[in-house]
Formats: C-alpha cells, structure tokens, sequence
C-alpha cells in the first residue's frame, strides 16, 4: 500500500492521509534513517560537510515533512483515533531524537568537521549549523555515563507523553463545558457574538444561543454581558479548566501532571550539570544567566506597578461611583473596563469591527508586505486541503514563488485554541534544488455568519499580524541549511521579535487607511473613530504589562526554584509573584496554571519572559522605522536582510546590532506602552 507520508510532494496531500499512515510512516522513517546513519559513519573516514552532513540533514527533512502535517492534523482536526495514532508516535520520536543526540560516533564525526581544515571554508550558516549541534549534543547528554544517558531518555519520552496529555485534557475540559442562553440572559452582547452563539447552538441542534469555552465565546461574555452571574459562571469554568475546581472538577486535572513535568524537568537539568531547570533554558537562549532574566523582569515590574495600580484604582473608583460596585470580582474586571473605555474614549470594540472584515484586513495586512518587502501575496484557488475554511497563498517576488503558507482563521470544534504559526517545510537546498518555506497560520476567529463576513476586533486584528509576522521570519529567509533557516536555530527569547514588530502597523493611521474598510461600504476608519482608538490604545497598558510580568515571573521561578527535596507549591508561588506584581487578583478556585499549555504543553518553559524580552527588540527595532518613515523601502529592505533572511545563522544580539547600530533599549517599549519614565 503506497503511504502519502512517505512519498515526496511539494505540498502535503491532505485529502490521502489516512491515520494508519501515520504510525507506518513514522516508523519506516526513523529506522531508515538509523540505518543510513550509521552506514553513512560505518563507510566515511574523513567526515565533511558534502559526504556527512548534508545526507544526514535530507534524511532528517524527509521525517520532518512526514511529521509536520500530522501534528498539524492533531491541532486543527482533532479526533479520538488522529489523537492516538499522534500520540503513539510521540515515545518513538522522542526515542529517536535521544538516539541521534547521543550518538556518540555522530558526535565525533561534526567535531572531526569542525576540526578540520574545511570548517573555515564552509558558510556562516555551515558553522553556525555545526556549533549548535554540538551545543545540542551536549545538551542531549552525549558525554554521559551508560546509565545516565539511558534514564536522559526515559525522561525524554515521559515528558513528550506528558506535555501532550496536559494540552488534551485542557481541550477536553474545554470540549465539555457549554451553557444554553436566552436573549434576555445574554442582554448587553453585541449583535457579532449574539449570532455566533446563535449558530452554535444551531450546529447541536439546540434552539435559542450556546456558550462555549473558545475565546470568542468566553471573551464577548465577561466584556460585555450585563448579567453578572452568567459572567461569574463563564469565567469560573474557564479558569478552572483541567483542574480539582469548578464544575469539571477532578475529571481532567492536570494537577499530577504539573508537579511530574516538574520533577523530571529538574532531574533532567540536573543529570546534565545544571542546578536548575530554567539554567538549563538559558544555555540556547540570548538571557545569560537566570539572575538577569529575574533582573530584567523585576526592573520591568518597578516601572510598570505603580501606574498599574493607579489604572487599577481609577477602574474601581469607576465601578463604585458610575455603577454602585463596591468590590469588583475578577468576572468584573473586562466588563467594566470596557465601559470606562467607552466613558472615557467614546470607541468600543464593536464600533471598530465593522470596518475590520477579514478579508480586507488581509488585503492591508498583503499591501503591507508589497510596501515593505517589495514582494506580491497572490491566492492560490487549486490545493489540497483538510478543510473548507482553509485557503493557500504564495509569496511571490518579481513574479517568482519564494513562499507559501495555509491560513485557518476560523474557531470550531476539535481544534485546539489560541493562535501559532508553524512550519511545513523548512527552506533548504537538496541535490541541488531550493525547497521553498511553506507555513501553517493558524487563528481562532468567530467564523462568519450566513452571509456576513468575519469581522474582527482590534485584539484579533494585531493577533493576525503578530502571525503573519512569524510566518514572514519562517518563509523570507534566504539560509539554506535547515538548522538556521527560518525561525530555527533562533534564540527562543529573540524568536517573538518580528511577530511583535509586525503589530506596530495596526496603530499607524497611514496603514490603517488600507487596513480598514467598512463591510458594507468600503469605508476606511473615519477620522473620528481612528482618533479614538489611537487614544485608548494604551488603555490599562501597565495593568496588561504586570499580568505578562506575573507569567513571566511564575514560570521563570518555578524553573528556577522546583526542588526535589521540598518541592514548591505551585500553588503558593503563584499566590507570592501576584502579591508583588499583580494588581487584580483572581479568586481563591482560580487555577490559572492548570491550563497554562505554553510552559506546560509548548516550548516556553522557563522561558515565558520572551515575550517581555522580545517586545523590548521590536519596540527598539520599530523606533528605527518611526525615525526614517513606517514605509521607507531601504529600511524595510534592512530588517528584511539583516533580521528575517538571517534565520538563526547568526546569534540575535549581533544580527539586532547590526540592524540598529546598537543594544536594544528598554525605553522604546515603555514610551511605547504610554508607561510614564
């Protein structure tokens, strides 16, 4: 039986993968690939670039664009037999990626490479490539004894099964709660999140409206529903997803889970040399050392607290004065804020939907990239896909492919929430032909109603910039090396810096002019209305900076601080990084952490403060653009050229020098969030 996985395409053939595919070409894989590595080191006596390397980098491409679809597959169409099928793989490939890390003959032969004569004549991107696979070797505890390399990968494996079981029972816990609604229940909703409630309870066959726990359905609820038991209800069932709260209490916890991801986390750090599991972060990332990534927080903190709390005050003396709330509850918080901004703005976010359909926004968002980059976005209306909500573009420069990328923009059922971008094929050269980039952009927006078309808020509008903006670092690269090109090889705390650089056109009027246009008439924001927006663009700016910072803080501490002997209560530590930073803390049943995927299920353990630590590179990298005009071409030319075709063949602080001509400072993003020096 021919196997789609297996087979070489362009693009992957969505409509002939079947899930027994999956585990048999998984498998077929790794043990092909084994077996050619270790006849490629049986049969070469002088290692090189060309007669080692580069065989080894085809094999590994071929798995991963077996492997790409799929877990692509498991996050967008999520089913019980996809779901084991991905998951059985989920040991064999963390098997083999411990059997390639701590193949020792494989060590040797990229040490001999980079002992050798040749090394010096190999490109920046050959090195680079070289000098972290070392790095990676000895991360993936080459150098061990026997014994410990094999409980390195025991660990390994467990922590693969374990990140995936946390991110299904949050999409089950989040699966299983929904709560039928009358109009007069829902009274305060605007007429966009009224039909989506509507449609959903029409696709179970329920009259009247359905309220779920996806984004567009929790957020309209406790930002503008004027019943405040519904809105206590909604955000109790959120916040108490896969956890001993709350009504799905005990059924998916992810409670053991926590405190074993921890633990092995800690052993692992500590099997390779390293006190802590969040030291063992820092050794691939730009932050040096665990005490500076605590420094640069904290420093953040002392800034941004006090004008929380002021942000903070002013919002309940709001509540109290214009709404007779003496005490505002968590469930309280979006939903006066959002009458305060109205207050004191006169825009809400409805008023500023209709003139962001999705498809015009996309337009802008295509116009955007043709100014900067000098490069054509063009549909492609032929593909194979795995859903009628998913279309296919091709980036094209002087009328040549250089990219493509699937967008999925639309929240359904079986998919998992949140937005990602993420590769498909990664730019590389193979017997002599350049592979182009492809990416997976994934949203999840209220999909459109009968014949109106999605209309996005001002948060889904910079969410699908801040995307577009790693698809852009994943499909403009010119590296050809698959271990530098794109977003990898890239230092995870420098990885955010071109998806939050992209975000600043979503405020500039100038872009805004093509960005925007009414649904009905075409009209672009009116003046009035842009004069609004721009003004509460940095409303409660400080009181969304100190929650970031209590993420940070949470993750980065608890990394750093887990102990074997006396171990942390999660729990506890929460409640201690709230008491310094947090101005609005949660309820007692709030178990936040229980659903926190990104350091639990994703790649950001130890390493949330990225987004922080990012967001000062891109404000700093943006002010460059303020200085010489948001659409200047030889600008736009140098953060295509030194930023995103760079990949990861250079380290992140000399590629931001060099676009900048200095370090990055702190000061843009402050200016840039209105928070007072």
């Amino acid at each position: 039986m021919s196997n789609p996985l297996i087979e070489f395409h362009p693009l992957p053939p969505f409509s002939s993968i079947r899930v027994e595919h999956i585990e048999e070409a998984v498998g077929q894989l790794m043990e092909r690939n084994k077996a050619a590595i270790e006849t490629l080191l049986d049969g070469v006596t002088a290692p090189s670039w060309d007669n080692t390397l580069q065989p080894i980098e085809d094999l590994e491409d071929d798995l991963e664009r077996c492997w790409a679809p799929v877990s692509h597959l498991n996050g967008v169409m999520n089913s019980e037999a996809l779901r084991e099928a991905y998951n059985r793989c989920l040991p064999m490939l963390s098997e083999y990626s411990t059997w390639m890390g701590q193949n020792r003959p494989l060590y040797e032969a990229y040490q001999q490479v980079a002992d050798s004569p040749e090394y010096a004549q190999l490109t920046t991107a050959q090195r680079k490539a070289i000098d972290n696979a070392l790095r990676d070797f000895r991360l993936a505890g080459v150098a061990l004894p026997p014994a410990q390399r094999l409980r390195y990968g025991e660990i390994r494996k467990r922590l693969s099964e374990l990140g995936s079981k946390f991110s299904e029972n949050v999409l089950d816990a989040t699966r299983a709660w929904s709560r039928e609604a009358t109009a007069e229940e829902l009274t305060g909703l605007p007429p966009t999140a009224l039909a989506s409630a509507r449609q959903a309870a029409e696709q179970v066959g329920k009259e009247g409206y359905l309220l779920t726990l996806d984004f567009p359905s929790v957020q309209p609820v406790l930002t503008y529903c004027d019943n405040a038991p519904l809105r206590e209800e909604v955000y109790t069932a959120n916040a108490t997803r896969a956890s001993d709260q709350g009504p799905g209490k005990g059924q998916w916890d992810n409670s053991n889970l926590i405190t074993e991801i921890l633990d092995l986390r800690l052993e692992l750090a500590q099997l390779l040399g390293f006190d802590s599991y969040a030291a063992l972060s820092l050794a691939t990332k730009m932050a040096e050392s665990p005490q500076q990534v605590i420094d640069f927080l904290q420093q953040l903190a002392a800034r941004a607290h006090p004008q929380a709390c002021k942000e903070w005050q002013e919002l309940c003396d709001f509540a109290r004065s214009e709404h007779g709330v003496d005490a505002l509850q968590a469930w309280d918080v979006a939903y006066y804020a959002e009458k305060l901004k109205q207050a004191r703005y006169q825009v809400s976010q409805e008023e500023i939907r209709p003139y962001l359909p999705v498809d015009r926004v996309l337009g802008g968002l295509f116009e955007l990239v043709q100014r900067l980059y000098q490069l054509e976005v063009v549909e492609v209306s032929d593909f194979d896909s795995y859903h009628p909500d998913v279309r296919l573009f091709e980036l094209r420069r002087d009328g040549s492919a250089v990219a493509r990328f699937y967008l999925d923009l639309y929240a359904r059922a079986d998919k998992r929430g949140g937005a990602w971008m993420a590769d498909c094929r990664v730019r590389r050269r193979r017997d002599g032909e350049l592979q182009l980039p492809v990416a997976f952009l994934v949203c999840n927006f209220t999909a459109p109603v009968g014949d109106a078309p999605s209309l996005l808020t001002e948060q889904e509008l910079t969410t699908l910039f801040h995307e577009f903006g790693h698809g852009l670092h994943h499909m403009l690269t010119e590296q050809e090396v698959a271990a530098v090109s794109g977003i990898n090889g890239v230092a995870w705390d420098a990885v955010e810096l071109p998806s939050q650089f992209l975000e600043n056109w979503c405020y500039e009027p100038e872009a805004l002019a093509f960005i925007t246009g009414h649904h009905e008439t075409g009209e672009p924001l009116p003046q009035a209305l842009l004069d609004k927006m721009l003004a509460a663009k940095n409303f409660q700016s400080a009181m969304f900076m100190v929650r970031q910072l209590e993420f940070g803080l949470f993750d980065f501490r608890l990394h750093q601080q887990w102990s074997a002997d006396s171990p942390l209560s999660v729990q506890g530590l929460l409640d201690e990084v709230r008491s310094e930073v947090a101005v609005v803390i949660p309820p007692a049943f709030n178990r936040f952490q229980h659903s926190f995927s990104h350091i639990f299920a994703g790649g950001y353990a130890a390493g949330y403060y990225s987004y922080l630590w990012a967001e000062v590179l891109s404000a700093d990298a943006y002010s460059r653009f303020e200085d010489e005009g948001i659409f200047n071409p030889q600008t736009g030319a140098d953060f295509r050229d030194k930023i995103l075709a760079m990949g990861g063949s250079i380290d992140a602080m000399d590629m931001f020098v060099d676009f900048r001509g200095r370090e990055p400072d702190p000061e843009a993003l402050l200016r840039h969030c209105g928070i007072a020096a």
